[in-house]
This record gives C-alpha cells, sequence and structure tokens, in this order.
C-alpha cells in the first residue's frame, strides 16, 4: 500500500471526457435554497403548486387502475402514439402545422433530447455555435461531447445575424467544423430576451445559405406575457431545424416529459440513441401527459401559469428599478422566468456570491451560462417561483449586497463605481443601449 493513497484509486481509469466535468452553478446552490430563511432567486422551477392537484392526482390514480397493464410496463424508444399526435397540436401553436407523429421522439425531458442531438452529430472536437450567454444545462452536454463551444453575442432583440455570419466565416477559416447552432429563440435562458422576427427570418436564411444545422431549444414558447406565440423557427424550415420541447414548464418537470421534432433519417438515430441509453421513455409519464392533454383544460392553465409570472416579473422589475444602486443594468422580459442582471463595473457576481448567501439571498454567478469562463459582472435572477413579496425582500436584500461591495472597492480598489454605459457589439452576454425600452436601469 502506498504510504499516501490517492483519494481515488481510479483516477487513472477515467474517460477522457469526464475531465473537465464540474458541477454547475445552479445544481451547486441546491443545499442553500432549500433552507427556509434563504429568498432564492436561482432555481428556475415552475409554480407547479398552480396547477389543479387534486384534479392531476385522480387522473394519474385511474391511469395505473385502469390502465396498470400498459402504463407500468415497457414502451416503445420513439414514445407512445397518442402523446406524439398530441405533442403535433401543441406544436402547432407555434406555427409547426406541417409536423408528423412519425417524425417525433419522446424523451426524459429535453434535456435528453439535447444530448440525444449530440451524441448523433458531434465528434470530439467539432464546433458548436451557441448564444452568448447559453443555457447551462448544454454547456453541461457539449462538454461531455468534448464540443468546442463559440458564444454569438446577443443584445436585446436576441441572437445578433451579423455576428452569426462572421462566426461562420471565421470557423470556415480556420478549417473548423461547425455541426450545428444552439439557440433558445423565446425568453431566453438565461438573459430574458427573445429573437425578433426579422433576426428569425435572417437566421433561417443564413442556415440555408452556410447550410447550417439549427436546434431550437423552446420550452417556454407559450409562456409570453403580451403577445401570442412566435412563430418557430421550425416552422420556416423542416430541413435545417430540430426543434426540441418539454413539458416541464407548462405542466410538470417532475414528469420529465419532452420531446425532438426532426428528419424520419434523423429520428431513425435518435430512437436508436434512445433505446442504448433507457431502452424507452417512462410510460406511466407519458400516459400521464396524454391523458393530461385530452382530458384538463389545459390552454386555460397555460394562460393561468402567464398571468402568475407576469405578475411576479412585475414585482422584480418594479424591486429592481426602486432599490438597485447606479451602474446596474438589466433586461426586461417579456415571458419565461428569467432577468439577466449586469452589476457596476468592477464587481464580480462569483466572488460577491458569498456575502449574498450570507444576506440571505440567492442567485446564480454570469460564469456557469459562458464555456469560455467570462460572465462574471452578470448573474441570472429567477422569478418564477418564489411570491411576489419573497421577491421583493430577496430584491432588496441583494441591492444590499451590492451597494456593500459598491463601498469596499470604492475604499480599497478605486474601482470607479459611477454610471456604467452598456455597449453592444463583441461584448460578452447582453448589453445594449442605456435608454432602451426594454432595459431598467438605475444610470
Amino acid at each position: 500500500m502506498p504510504r499516501h493513497p490517492r483519494l481515488d484509486p481510479l483516477a487513472d481509469r477515467y474517460a477522457a471526457r469526464t475531465h473537465g466535468m464540474k458541477t454547475s452553478e445552479i445544481r451547486a446552490l441546491f443545499s442553500v435554497v432549500s433552507r427556509p430563511e434563504v429568498v432564492s432567486l436561482a432555481g428556475g422551477m415552475p409554480a407547479v403548486t398552480a396547477l389543479p392537484l387534486d384534479a392531476v392526482g385522480s387522473m394519474i390514480g385511474e391511469l395505473v387502475s385502469g390502465m396498470g397493464a400498459q402504463t407500468l410496463q415497457y414502451g416503445s424508444g420513439q414514445g407512445d402514439p397518442r402523446l406524439r399526435e398530441r405533442i403535433c397540436d401543441v406544436m402547432a401553436l407555434e406555427g409547426i402545422t406541417d409536423a408528423s407523429p412519425s417524425e417525433v421522439v419522446v424523451t426524459v425531458g429535453s434535456q435528453q433530447g439535447l444530448d440525444l442531438v449530440t451524441r448523433v452529430f458531434v465528434d470530439p472536437g467539432d464546433v458548436v455555435l451557441a448564444e452568448g450567454p447559453s443555457y447551462v444545462g448544454a454547456l453541461g452536454v457539449f462538454q461531455a461531447a468534448q464540443a468546442r463551444v463559440r458564444h454569438v453575442p446577443m443584445d436585446d432583440d436576441g441572437l445578433i445575424p451579423e455576428a452569426l455570419e462572421q462566426a461562420l466565416l471565421e470557423c470556415r477559416a480556420a478549417g473548423d467544423r461547425v455541426k450545428f447552432l444552439y439557440t433558445v429563440p423565446n425568453y431566453h435562458n438565461p438573459a430574458g430576451v427573445t429573437l425578433s422576427e426579422p433576426r428569425r427570418q435572417a437566421i433561417v436564411e443564413l442556415a440555408d445559405r452556410y447550410d447550417l444545422l439549427v436546434i431550437e431549444d423552446n420550452p417556454y414558447g407559450l409562456l409570453g406575457f403580451d403577445r401570442e406565440p412566435m412563430r418557430a423557427l421550425r416552422a420556416r424550415d423542416d430541413r435545417r431545424v430540430i426543434y426540441l420541447g418539454s413539458f416541464s414548464k407548462t405542466f410538470s418537470p417532475g414528469l420529465r416529459v419532452g420531446w425532438v421534432l426532426a428528419p424520419l433519417a434523423v429520428r431513425e438515430k435518435l430512437v436508436l440513441a434512445t433505446e442504448a441509453q433507457v431502452l424507452c421513455p417512462p410510460s406511466l409519464t407519458q400516459y400521464a401527459v396524454a391523458r393530461y392533454l385530452d382530458t384538463q383544460p389545459w390552454r386555460e392553465q397555460v394562460k393561468h401559469f402567464v398571468e402568475l409570472y407576469r405578475e411576479r416579473r412585475d414585482a422584480a422589475l418594479e424591486s429592481l428599478a426602486a432599490l438597485m444602486p447606479p451602474g446596474t443594468t438589466w433586461t426586461r422580459p417579456d415571458g419565461g422566468f428569467y432577468v439577466w442582471l449586469k452589476l457596476p463595473h468592477g464587481l464580480d457576481a462569483k466572488l460577491m456570491q458569498p456575502r449574498a448567501v450570507t444576506a440571505h439571498v440567492a442567485y446564480v454567478p454570469g460564469i456557469g451560462f459562458y464555456a469560455d469562463g467570462s460572465g462574471q459582472e452578470f448573474m441570472r435572477l429567477s422569478y418564477c417561483y418564489p411570491e411576489p413579496d419573497q421577491i421583493r425582500e430577496g430584491v432588496r436584500r441583494l441591492a444590499r449586497v451590492i451597494e456593500a461591495e459598491l463601498d469596499l472597492h470604492s475604499t480599497f480598489d478605486g474601482v470607479d463605481t459611477g454610471t456604467f454605459r452598456a455597449v453592444s457589439g463583441g461584448q460578452p452576454g447582453i448589453v445594449g443601449p442605456a435608454t432602451s425600452d426594454r432595459y431598467g436601469d438605475r444610470a
């Protein structure tokens, strides 16, 4: 036996793909946000208590008692046929009217769908284009596939088409293989912004011009506060756009039911990858979602969610406008779950986090949403789960933490804490003119 045995005797046996694995900034906060004294503006947990829980419970009980032989048994690797039909009805609300149930693969949440798509298309060293910032779960999938992520800048109208074309040209000149663009066009996680209509068409045209595959991840598309659902990218191009959907935000995240809409040739490979990974998605949860869509007023329930999240969004924005110190800016989402906040010059959200936890408020530092470790001056605030009064209290605590951090920097580092002027073009994260009516500011 060695005198000083290693903590992990299997360390030299792990696959190379595990070397960069790390806990996500969101998962690392779970032990903190579960404490009752902490106001969590961190996790994007839907307000499932707003569901008709008695009706849902009775529905699931009836499924087991009446159809246990089917609901508790193995199923198809592609997913339940009835559920796939209803998924096509849901997608039609966003203009995808040509989808066939045969093109749909049911997954264990859209997270598994993204993992399957990445397994099918990405080899180690390939380049994936993704918005900067980008969904932390997607970055974990790409890292596990040993892909190289190149971020494409955004502003308050979403992904910038000119920046996307520049990235494509530079990758082509460098001999890099770009496998796809990953985008969350509606009520972006974490930025809260939405891709504008002209830019949607521009990105589809770029995909055609450069033969670019687009992965459209759309868990929030039905949760717009002030407008009808926007027409999906997939509704504009059925050859180059693969669509990921989920019932986690419009029904229940605990059921873990999502889907992929892909051309038939891709679908076949996704089903094979599913069977190798989990054999089949869980039957009971699929039947539960299908029965919910068949028997419950789910469209009215989505409208109820929208009203609830709008009220909480308003509480967050009003509190930010009233309490945040000068130099702080943030996005103004018109749907979804998130506000993306930029700190005054010189502050670091990750370094400030212990002070915030001590003050009993939690957020997600911006560095978790960049593959290159940038984004230190940003944080994601989630308003979907806390009650409005809790949101106001959480923002009050956060503002005091930021003010204390500014005082420290002003005293010891001579950091300029004057008015922050947001600039666009090439900067990481979401920045734009301080006068934009899509932004709140105290500059």
